[in-house]
């Protein structure tokens, strides 16, 4: 009988600390492009590197 004394409180305090990351996990975006996640995880496409003459602009040509 003295073990629920401490493991109901022990459950709330956990299930409440689980509430609490959910709700944050909402609040700061988590959940909100499911979709974009979903195909990064699928692409197996290399980063396309950016062309040396788009890297530099017209003004930084050394005469």
């Amino acid at each position: 009988m003295t073990a629920l004394a401490w493991l109901i409180p022990s459950a709330l305090a956990l299930g409440a600390l689980g509430l609490i990351a959910f709700l944050w996990s909402l609040n700061a975006g988590q959940f909100d492009d499911l979709e974009g996640a979903s195909w990064r995880a699928i692409d197996d496409d290399a980063p396309r590197a950016q062309p040396a003459s788009a890297a530099t602009s017209p003004g930084d040509a050394v005469s």
